[in-house]
């Protein structure tokens, strides 16, 4: 395979796709494109990307470009994508994905028709030297069998929601915009699906700003298993950003919280949890890269289980998003 071009929407997080691409031999950075030009051509100018493109159209529609990398706000990945697909370039995007089931489906029968190409969406937990442990620690029985999981997104900035893009842009879910990090977390660790969910939220605490929707939502998930999951947003909690994590076995329990990584391995009220000290975030925004750069070359399966990871991922957290509008459960299809 001849070396792949790639592009960059989004000089916010797309900066370190920018960055983490061009350090990458196996592609050529060729062009980047932001609503602030300037910004674009900064960065174009300190990396030595040739061109700063005006608008993402001017991208699809570019033959040599083989990768789109997208860092665009939220209600702008559905169109980009299909649009990407459409083109028959591989594509990595922040998440959400999309933010409908319809969406969702558009997107599905794109990369179909486009024979398959290379699909990610950079939910860079997945490669956090924790949870890579505790995805080990899980298959090797370290925990015995999971019954439980409870995972909290504590996203601690609240301005973000009542000021931005977020305070004004159409049903803005906190849920696709935090809690999936935690989904993905979980459909991980457990190698299940969910097939029910029930979902609630308030908005308590920025009732009196502009953002109208829930800044507060969570989801219990039912696993086929008899497993039960409970994954929360909290946008506005008064705390830093964190991620919270308990996961309940018949042999351990892990946790993670601002007081650590810790091990559980026995009832005995006298022996203290194991301290766990792997880093819980990963290296940068980038750190997907690299193994998206891996699916580009390889045979067709791999990308199709990447791309159908993505798809399971994102009609569960859409079922949450539609359980929490509905305000009752919601069985989770994954077949369209």
């Amino acid at each position: 395979m001849t070396t792949p071009n790639v592009a960059i929407v989004g000089m916010g997080v797309g900066e370190q796709h920018a960055r983490a691409f061009h350090a990458d031999p196996r592609c050529h950075v060729i062009g980047l494109c932001d609503i602030d030009r300037a910004r674009a051509q900064r960065l174009a100018d300190t990396l030595g990307v040739p061109t700063v493109f005006d608008s993402f159209d001017d991208i699809a529609g570019r033959p040599d470009i083989d990768i789109v990398s997208l860092a665009s706000f939220d209600q702008d990945h559905y169109e980009q994508v299909v649009e990407a697909l459409q083109a028959k370039k591989h594509v990595f995007v922040e998440k959400p994905l999309c933010r409908s089931n319809t969406e969702l489906n558009t997107i599905e029968r794109a990369w179909i028709t486009a024979d398959r190409p290379a699909l990610v969406s950079n939910l860079v937990l997945r490669e956090a030297p924790l949870w890579r442990w505790l995805d080990e620690a899980i298959s090797d029985g370290l925990l015995g069998e999971i019954y439980a999981v409870d995972g909290e997104y504590l996203y601690g900035r609240i301005h973000k929601i009542t000021e931005g893009w977020r305070a004004t842009v159409d049903d803005y879910s906190v849920f696709e915009g935090g809690a999936i990090h935690i989904l993905d977390l979980v459909l991980t660790l457990t190698r299940q699906r969910p097939t029910k969910v029930r979902a609630q939220g308030n908005r308590i605490a920025t009732s009196d700003t502009p953002f109208r929707y829930n800044d507060y939502v969570t989801a219990t998930y039912e696993f086929n298993s008899g497993l039960l999951v409970r994954v929360t947003s909290n946008f506005s909690c008064v705390h830093r950003h964190h991620h919270v994590l308990r996961v309940y076995g018949t042999e351990g329990t892990f946790i993670y919280d601002d007081a650590g990584a810790r091990l559980h391995t026995s009832r005995d009220e006298s022996q203290n949890a194991a301290p766990i000290e792997f880093d819980p975030l990963p290296s940068s925004k980038g750190v997907l890269i690299p193994r998206f750069l891996d699916l580009v070359d390889s045979p067709s399966e791999k990308r199709v289980a990447a791309a159908e990871r993505e798809f399971s991922l994102m009609r569960a957290c859409l079922a949450a998003v539609d359980s929490e509008r509905k305000e009752t459960s919601v069985s989770i299809e994954y077949e369209r």
